[in-house]
């Protein structure tokens, strides 16, 4: 049977200089994005489109949950499948396309985890867990572009 879960996420614009959105240049894109417990997350636009480069952008956010999600679902089909993981960093990265009139979307994210396990642990079934890590990830199955695998395994 399927289960519904709720999230919920406050969003709030801090860029308003004294102006508002008078003009185009009159306001920052700065913002904060919060969850009840959580700690805030600083945020902005990407700095092509006038925002703050030192705060994350929706961009990175995709990027990064994507990622993550993937990592989350690839450790724990590692722990049930008896293959320990000691160290996971992924470098993964996002194209966007944006178009002449000023839209865009994601044309693909490509994940490129690096992954150290116990020796002695099958490397084959290692790998082929990314897979089925993909086919679970929610965020991999809600959006409409590609999302690729590029791992790296080794043992220690």
């Amino acid at each position: 049977m399927a289960r519904e879960h709720r999230y919920t996420a406050t969003v709030e614009w801090t860029g308003n200089t004294g102006t508002g959105t008078s003009s185009y240049r009159a306001y920052e894109r700065k913002y904060e994005i919060a969850a009840a417990g959580k700690p805030p997350i600083l945020a902005s636009s990407d700095p092509h489109f006038r925002g703050d480069a030192t705060r994350y952008n929706p961009e990175d956010l995709l990027v990064a949950s994507l990622s993550s999600c993937h990592m989350l679902w690839y450790l724990h089909l590692c722990a049930q499948a008896g293959i320990v993981v000691t160290r996971y960093v992924d470098a993964a990265e996002g194209v966007m396309i944006e178009e002449s009139d000023g839209g865009g979307r994601f044309a693909r994210v490509t994940l490129r985890p690096q992954i150290t396990v116990q020796a002695g642990a099958d490397l084959t079934r290692a790998r082929t867990l990314h897979h089925d890590a993909h086919v679970k990830c929610f965020i991999a199955n809600s959006v409409k572009f590609p999302v690729e695998c590029e791992p790296a395994i080794t043992t220690e």
